[in-house]
């Protein structure tokens, strides 16, 4: 891969973390304990190797694409077009495009791969690999080299966002779908634990599992984290690698909302094991197989509010969270002289963001 696994730094650090710990219980003697933001707070700091963890220019990118598995019937019944869907997203017609903006968040929306031609948006980024994936059932749903293809795009896009987070969600007909395959080849999990929701018919259950198990069982002989991407996943979670990578290796933070990110993340942890350290993880909905995704990387989403929403709405409104734990470390309290942005004792080269 164009970025080496040595190139994404670990977050560990004693020393930091001691600091941190530190300066929020000397917070916490006079504004009391704030739970759950307290972890996270420090998860911010070791993330930007800071004592005062900020962040600028936040960027949600949601990526788009068509997926072969959906001649096969597997998506939901009434779901709209892919097309459909990023028009909406464009248009303000969808309350993720409207708390972004409302939140301060630059929203992008990538066309890796939607079926029918999108017009052009100065929101659009346009980076069709083709129009739609092939149909996993029957075929790889991507050649390997249009898998190197998106992840190198990703790669790119990360490169050129600004600021220092960037949230990720994946959306598409099929999308959930060829997620889940994906994350059942790398992790072993149970296909129906990723798929089947109370929501779903028993006729509809049947059909979807039938489809997806023989995709499942055409590549079941493939390991490679890669491979696995190019035979059942879609180029929307491939671009989401690339974009995993590359914000790893600057650091920045990465809220991951959704299946479809969930799987990119299995398959960047794949390449670069320490990539998961720079992530937090958020959701748009309550099917259950993202409780079990979510479970594959041992955490919760930072906020449930039982929406049923397009993935990144959820992050969206977690985001507050995330710039309310980093005020715990960054704002100056009264009284309180504003202090370094590190501690003593270390060393100043692989400083981050102060």
């Amino acid at each position: 891969m164009p970025v080496s696994r040595s190139l994404i730094a670990p977050t560990a650090n004693p020393l930091l973390e001691r600091a941190l710990r530190d300066k929020l219980k000397r917070r916490s003697e006079t504004t009391g304990k704030l739970g759950e933001l307290e972890p996270l707070a420090i998860r911010l700091g070791l993330v930007q190797n800071s004592l005062k963890p900020r962040f600028k220019a936040p960027q949600i990118a949601l990526f788009a694409s068509d997926h072969g598995l959906a001649v096969d019937g597997v998506a939901a019944p009434g779901q709209p077009s892919t097309a459909r869907l990023v028009q909406s997203l464009l248009t303000s017609q969808l309350p993720v495009s409207v708390f972004a903006r409302i939140q301060g968040m630059e929203l992008s929306v990538v066309d890796c791969g939607v079926a029918e031609t999108v017009a052009p948006h100065p929101r659009l980024m346009a980076r069709k690999i083709a129009h739609g994936t092939r149909n996993a059932r029957v075929n790889m749903a991507m050649t390997l080299d249009q898998a190197h293809a998106a992840i190198r795009a990703g790669m790119e896009i990360a490169d050129s966002l600004a600021g220092n987070l960037v949230t990720c969600a994946g959306i598409g007909v099929g999308s959930h779908e060829s997620a889940a395959l994906v994350l059942s080849a790398l992790s072993g999990e149970p296909l129906q634990n990723l798929v089947l929701s109370p929501t779903m018919t028993p006729e509809d259950a049947t059909r979807v599992m039938m489809v997806l198990q023989a995709a499942q069982s055409r590549h079941r002989e493939l390991s490679d984290p890669v491979e696995v991407l190019a035979a059942c996943g879609g180029f929307e979670i491939a671009m989401m690698v690339g974009v995993l990578l590359v914000a790893s290796s600057k650091r920045r933070l990465i809220m991951i909302d959704g299946m479809p990110a969930c799987a990119a993340l299995m398959v960047a942890s794949r390449i670069a094991p320490t990539v998961t350290d720079y992530c937090v993880f958020c959701r748009s909905h309550g099917h259950p197989g993202l409780s079990t995704a979510l479970g594959l990387f041992k955490t919760l989403a930072l906020l449930e509010l039982g929406m049923e929403s397009t993935d990144g709405t959820g992050a969206t409104l977690a985001f507050p969270l995330v710039m309310s734990s980093a005020a715990l470390l960054t704002e100056v309290a009264e009284g309180e002289d504003a202090g370094p942005s590190q501690p003593a004792d270390m060393t100043p080269p692989d400083a981050g963001p102060a």
